[in-house]
Formats: structure tokens, sequence, C-alpha cells
């Protein structure tokens, strides 16, 4: 069976982010899975607050057509978010809003979503871990029907968490991303 291409998504622009280091850390797991990789910056597809009048005036933003192209060429996703205030930010929020809303002309709105497996992580300084995030960010996921595998990570006290080469030190950290991406590539590998 052929491997299946993973998409690694950070939710995080900040400079020395942990969720953008946990993210690289994935990423590298993957590739050395065998799978082919590939990161992303939500930089990169820069979006205006989604505004259902903007919507209708103006039609999906091209960053946001490009952003789901960009998930649509691969049949698994990373997405790593911090947490903010419980919940998602912003940025990555917006940015689900604005992709679930391209529809391309052979396909139902958000089909993206349904055709490929999601994971998810996140990484906090607090004993938590970003998993308040990571239910909030589960829920938007499945609502947009998109096939969320059971494992996830949520990196406890992350500005400790990494050595001096931006490696996670835990063991238990280790394993639990080892799962998380064993079971990516399994799934997506299943849906191809």
């Amino acid at each position: 069976m052929p491997a299946p291409k993973i998409l690694v998504i950070p939710g995080s622009l900040r400079t020395g982010s942990h969720n953008a280091k946990l993210a690289a850390v994935a990423a590298f797991e993957f590739a050395q899975a065998g799978v082919d990789v590939a990161r992303v910056s939500l930089a990169d597809f820069p979006l205006p607050i989604y505004d259902e009048d903007l919507y209708v005036k103006s039609g999906v933003p091209k960053h946001a057509v490009n952003l789901k192209r960009m998930i649509g060429a691969h049949q698994g996703v990373l997405i790593v978010t911090p947490e903010y205030n419980a919940s998602v930010p912003p940025l990555l929020k917006n940015a689900i809003d604005w992709v679930s809303r391209v529809q391309d002309p052979h396909e139902a709105r958000g089909e993206v979503f349904r055709g490929r497996a999601f994971a998810i992580a996140g990484a906090s300084q607090s004993r938590l871990g970003g998993a308040r995030a990571l239910s909030a960010l589960r829920l938007i996921l499945t609502s947009c029907h998109a096939n969320v595998i059971a494992s996830q990570l949520a990196l406890a006290f992350a500005d400790q968490a990494y050595d001096d080469m931006d490696r996670l030190k835990n063991e238990g950290d280790i394993a639990a991303l080892k799962d998380l991406v064993r079971q990516l590539i399994d799934i997506s590998q299943r849906m191809m």
C-alpha cells in the first residue's frame, strides 16, 4: 500500500512558539516513518476575518482556495494548536471557517474535510497542555464532517518539554507523538 501524504499545520505564528516547535518535531517523525510530509505556515495564507457579507460580496479569498487545495493534496492532516482562553486561536478558527466555504464545481461545500484523516495536537505551558483547545478544535473539525482520529497530543509544560535541539525530552511525550503519527498514517492509508 502506498504511503500517504501528510500535511502539518501549526496554528501559531508567534516567534518561538511551542506549537510551531511541536509541528516541526511531528513533521520530522512523519518523515522518519517514510511518508511524504509538508509543513505550512498560516502566514502564507493571509485571510480577512470571516464575514458573511464579505463572502457574499467578494466570494472566497484566493488564499482560502489555496489552503483548501493544499489540504486536498494530502491524505492526512495534523493541526497543532495553541490554547487561547480555553479555545483555539482566532487565526486557526478563521482559516477553518474560510476553507469550509471553498466549493469547487464538482463537489459539496466543505468536502475537503470529509475525504481525509485529521489529527490534532497542542502545546501549552500549563499542566493541561492545551487540552481545552483540543476539545474545541475536535468539535470544530467534526462539525465540518472531518474524520478526526482518536489519538491526540496535549503537550503540558511546553516551556520545559524541548531539549537544546528543539526535540521532545520526556519519553511519555515522545511515545504519545509516535502513537499519533502511526495512527494518522494508518487511517490515512486506509482512506486512500
